[in-house]
């Protein structure tokens, strides 16, 4: 009797032990994703404020016969642009610890006339222009609105910025996912034209907590 209560008891402790015994953790996997950089570059967004001034001029609006004026104004007003790149057309593709990664040109993502900076004295009309109404108004917001966009799409350092921007957060990115792992990872970055042709690839190495990085230009 004394030796099956010792044996029922082993067996219970032995049942116990095991229930208590933890799982193995699984390994995480902190390999790069395309789809945190896309999140990435989506918040990689530079935000730009501009004041400016549009001129909206419309001959002969006003008169007869040989006696015309023209409408001859001027709207000072401010305005956001939003610069980055198309999350889109970024792509990734992983082979060990070469890390191949499309970057696109920045581009204007959105851009508004701040309708809170227009008052009264904004609208500036020549002594000698013709009655101006509200609809001119209108029409020259309008026309703001489409010079601030011509004015950020044409700034190549601006837009050059924006895409620096967004490629160092990416690099960033690999950086932390490489310390993490104890891995080295280098980086060839591909550039797109606004067409979504290459223009040219660059291959370095991103920088660690205990080396420089390496840097190779090559053009296409």
């Amino acid at each position: 009797m004394k030796k099956i209560l010792v044996l029922l008891l082993t067996a219970i402790i032995l049942v116990i032990s095991t229930s208590c015994k933890q799982a193995e953790p699984e390994p995480i996997n902190m390999e790069p994703k395309v789809s945190q950089m896309k999140s990435i570059c989506e918040l990689a967004v530079m935000e730009c404020y501009y004041h400016n001034v549009a001129k909206l001029k419309e001959e002969d609006a006003e008169g007869i016969l040989w006696w015309k004026k023209d409408k001859h104004f001027w709207i000072e007003y401010s305005g956001i642009v939003k610069l980055g790149i198309d999350a889109s057309l970024v792509t990734m593709e992983v082979n060990g610890t070469q890390i191949k990664i499309t970057l696109p040109e920045a581009k204007v993502l959105g851009c508004k006339v701040d309708s809170t900076s227009l008052q009264e004295d904004s609208y500036i009309v020549d002594v000698k222009s013709a009655t101006i109404s509200a609809e001119d108004e209108v029409k020259a917001f309008a026309v703001a609105q489409q010079q601030l966009e011509e004015n950020a799409a044409s700034n190549r350092a601006l837009l050059a910025e924006a895409q620096q921007r967004a490629q160092t957060l990416l690099e960033e990115y690999i950086i932390n996912i490489g310390n993490a792992l104890g891995q080295e990872y280098s980086i060839q970055w591909v550039y797109l034209d606004s067409q979504g042709k290459p223009l040219s690839s660059t291959i370095n190495t991103p920088i660690t907590e205990n080396e420089p990085a390496n840097t190779e230009n090559s053009s296409n």
